[in-house]
């Protein structure tokens, strides 16, 4: 799972919520149903804004919570205790299972040229280039299959390699990312055209290109540290752009996609409007480390600076781990036991910790739990869509079910 928009399941809310996850299982199934079982491992949090923006456009089909979208129940999956789901399908679905193959294959490649981890072994790196190329191959098909050019995709990953050669101190960062920003203002374009809105594709196209400029960016930001202990190349460092200007400009294209976002004719863009609108500027808070986790704490802080340090003397306490690591971007932990290492006698072995894993998937935890306990370490983690940073659950905006008429902005100031 990799994406900037990760939204904490307490802000949704019940509604917003259950169509958000109906739109990460339709793209995962997606993926299933038309590039077999290995190609699920490309759903991300932001592929699914392809699937998000094309049913806000269209007119309803699925009845009243439905989002306005076309609708199917699923078969029993691990990920959701072996439950049944409603979740999204039709061209959205497929638009977004194509970006996601395709960009996912580019990361792949990243990865591979920055000899990451078992991808610097030749053969590993060789069989990882094979599957990223059968991906952009799968994934132009698919997107054939939709109306959407692909090429517009694969033709900013080949230009990113060469702008990155190019860039050195004094380049202008949004030299940059301006690949990343044509390929994702593409594919936004693209949802006003499936859900018969042509007029919506230039105001759609800007909210993708600043959106791409913001990936882009917030992914340099969380990875500057690491690639500088590697000697993997970041488009911060190797630009010289200080942290103050890139957090100038993340913050002039979260606006910007705001100010887009109002241009654009939804015929139900709560939950787009909420993801676009104000979760974005949660993701730049968090990859800056100006944001911090308030579930559960009453006195907690969303949008300040990030809490001094304790003082000496003062009980330390250890950040939650993510799912499958630690969490992406620093927040303050919402329970003092997360993340804490057990007593080295509740350690599993091998093979008890594969039992645990099974158990663990099959109920559902590692997906939507909030907290469970990590198979083989015994340390807890958290759930992949359980990340809770979601500060204030009262502010109006962020719950979007207080007032009849919230996600029209008729109640905030963006």
């Amino acid at each position: 799972m990799f994406g900037i928009v990760r939204p904490c399941r307490h802000r949704l809310g019940k509604n917003l919520s259950s169509q958000w996850m109906a739109h990460l299982c339709g793209l995962c199934l997606a993926l299933r149903g038309d590039h077999g079982q290995l190609a699920r491992i490309a759903t991300n949090y932001d592929g699914l804004l392809i699937s998000v923006l094309t049913e806000a456009q269209v007119r309803p089909e699925g009845g009243p919570g439905s989002g306005g979208g076309r609708r199917r129940t699923a078969g029993p999956c691990p990920l959701r205790g072996m439950r049944t789901a409603s979740v999204a399908e039709g061209e959205g679905a497929r638009l977004a299972a194509a970006v996601s193959l395709v960009l996912a294959s580019a990361k792949m490649r990243d990865h591979i040229d920055d000899r990451d981890g078992l991808l610097g072994r030749r053969p590993v790196a060789l069989a990882a280039r094979k599957v990223a190329d059968s991906w952009s191959r799968a994934g132009a098909r698919t997107g054939a299959g939709v109306g959407f050019d692909t090429a517009v995709l694969l033709d900013a990953v080949d230009r990113q390699a060469g702008v990155e050669a190019l860039a050195g101190p004094g380049t202008p960062i949004l030299t940059v990312t301006e690949p990343t920003e044509t390929a994702t203002a593409a594919a936004f374009a693209h949802t006003a055209h499936l859900a018969g809105r042509p007029g919506n594709a230039a105001p759609l196209a800007e909210a993708g290109r600043l959106f791409g400029r913001l990936a882009h960016l917030l992914d340099a930001v969380e990875d500057r540290e690491a690639d500088a202990a590697s000697g993997a190349w970041n488009p911060l460092t190797a630009t010289g752009t200080p942290l103050a200007e890139a957090r100038r400009l993340a913050d002039d294209a979260v606006r910007g996609v705001r100010l887009a976002l109002k241009d654009v004719e939804f015929e139900d863009g709560r939950l787009a409007h909420l993801l676009l609108a104000h979760e974005l500027g949660r993701s730049v808070d968090r990859a800056f480390g100006t944001d911090s986790c308030g579930h559960g704490h009453p006195h907690g802080n969303t949008h300040g600076p990030a809490a001094p340090e304790a003082g000496p003397g003062a009980a330390v306490q250890a950040a939650p781990e993510a799912a499958f690591g630690p969490p992406q971007a620093p927040f303050t932990p919402h329970d003092p036991g997360v993340g804490a290492p057990p007593p080295s006698g509740d350690r599993r072995g091998f093979w008890a910790g594969c039992a645990a894993a099974l158990v663990v998937c099959c109920t559902c935890k590692v997906c939507c739990a909030d907290e469970f306990e990590g198979p083989w370490s015994g340390r807890r983690r958290q759930g992949v869509c359980g990340n809770c940073d979601c500060g204030d659950c009262g502010d109006c905006c962020d719950v979007c079910e207080c007032c009849g008429n919230c996600c029209s902005c008729d109640c905030c100031d963006c």
